[in-house]
């Protein structure tokens, strides 16, 4: 797998600009746009968003939030872990495994991480060593949670 440099995206309206190709390809559901906003109000300098350049042009994205320990209704211990709510790479720069560079990059912090696979892309989640967690109709509400766990880490029973 080629190495990509994973950058900490940071909050502002350059980066807003940046997503905004994004959106214009990928559904709107995966936009991040209004997640920015919100975050530019806050002035978040923890900003919860990682990308790939290529020739100075943001390609690949993820956002990746940290949910406290008090909220793990999924992992055995119960901890804090991340959830990635959206990982999009453009349509002219896929099948380069820039997802899959985001993906190690988020599991190199060694927490479980948590996700839904969204548009059919529970192959690629399995590919990257994520595993269906058992639907619990309260907790999931129609979602389709994928989780990946860390040595010492197990589902919840």
């Amino acid at each position: 797998m080629s190495h990509y440099r994973v950058e900490r995206l940071k909050i502002n309206y350059k980066t807003l600009e940046e997503f905004q190709k994004f959106r214009e390809y990928g559904l709107q559901e995966l936009s991040m746009l209004e997640d920015l906003q919100a975050n530019i109000i806050e002035n978040d300098s923890n900003s919860p968003f990682y990308g790939i350049y290529q020739e100075g042009k943001l390609v690949a994205r993820i956002s990746l939030y940290r949910i406290d320990g008090k909220y793990d209704r999924f992992f055995d211990p119960p901890q804090d872990y991340y959830e990635v709510w959206k990982l999009e790479v453009l349509p002219q720069y896929r099948e380069q495994d820039l997802g899959s560079a985001l993906v190690q990059h988020a599991k190199s912090f060694g927490l479980p991480i948590k996700t839904n696979a969204r548009c059919r892309s529970d192959e690629f989640w399995l590919k990257m060593g994520f595993q269906p967690a058992n639907y619990d109709p309260i907790r999931d509400r129609g979602e389709n949670p994928f989780v990946w766990l860390p040595a010492g880490v197990k589902l919840q029973a």
